[in-house]
């Protein structure tokens, strides 16, 4: 919740620093929120490049003090911008312990801690830690449009797809022991067990085909010519779970009950600020897009 103006007047213009902070940090309806999103996907995007670019040990030891510094960069402005959101925001528990307050707070300790280990890069726990920089990735979904859209589907069709992967793998526990009983008498057989002929199940009926284990007679050759021909059927289950809670998730979405005042168009996107048929600026009504009527952060 955008915190209310104080009595007094210096207190007031911190206020509404913290506003202006707030609304271009957390929403997207101003050019100044567009820009600042921009920009940090890109910072993001370049972290993440370092870090991958250090894992490439020939170009760590001809650029290693350059990608230091960029980390360093990096680092400092991930900083800043952490603490600034914990400023602009009222609510700052539920932001801290938030699920993205969580990864922002990850992506920095890591170099961080590398000052207290100072000579112990050759530490295992110390480069794992390190990895925990690629989770600015996962940012990226504060600033992706439909990222809620997706999430919401997923989330409404995690049961069905618990069914499904339950069933495959029913399938492929019958199927690989009944592959396991057909190539166990044959000569150089590689299916050795039940387990390692389940593995060559699944690695079968996911298309994947390592070629690693493969059956010598005819009647395992057959069944895995079913499995190789299910394995496409079975792949399309849950893509049309994932399409079918997609579609029902738009048409659930709210319209926007504005008209523009020119050509009189309704059914503008919520975040619109201008008529997508003609152009004009469209009149706010209500509380501003990604704001509820309290004022609260979404």
């Amino acid at each position: 919740m955008i915190d209310q103006p104080f009595k007094r007047a210096d207190e007031h213009r911190g206020s509404s620093l913290r506003e202006r902070l707030w609304r271009i940090i957390f929403l997207s309806d101003t050019p100044a929120a567009k820009w600042f999103d921009v920009i940090l996907l890109w910072a993001i995007g370049g972290s993440v490049t370092v870090v991958m670019i250090e894992s490439v040990e020939p170009l760590k030891e001809k650029h290693g003090a350059l990608l230091y510094l960029f980390e360093w960069i990096f680092t400092l402005l991930f900083t800043a911008e952490y603490v600034v959101r914990i400023w602009v925001v009222r609510q700052k528990r539920r932001y801290i312990f938030s699920f993205f307050g969580i990864v922002d707070l990850l992506s920095i300790i890591p170099t961080y801690l590398e000052i207290f280990f100072t000579g112990s890069g050759h530490l295992i726990v110390i480069r794992i830690l390190r990895l925990l920089r690629m989770f600015r990735v996962l940012k990226m979904a504060h600033h992706m449009g439909q990222a809620n859209l997706l999430i919401n589907a997923l989330l409404a069709s995690r049961s069905k797809i618990a069914v499904f992967i339950f069933s495959v793998l029913a399938i492929v526990s019958i199927e690989g022991t009944l592959m396991y009983l057909l190539e166990s008498g044959a000569e150089d057989s590689s299916f050795t067990s039940i387990p390692q002929s389940i593995y060559w199940g699944i690695v079968t009926i996911t298309t994947v085909g390592y070629g690693d284990i493969a059956p010598v007679t005819v009647a395992g050759k057959m069944l895995a010519s079913v499995m190789m021909l299910t394995g496409f059927a079975i792949i399309a289950v849950p893509t049309g779970i994932v399409t079918s809670e997609l579609q029902r998730e738009r048409d659930e979405v709210p319209m926007d009950v504005r008209e523009c005042g020119e050509c009189g168009r309704r059914g503008h996107d919520q975040q619109a600020r201008f008529c997508k048929m003609c152009g004009c600026p469209l009149s706010d009504q209500g509380s501003p897009p990604g704001e509820n009527a309290a004022g609260e952060i979404p």
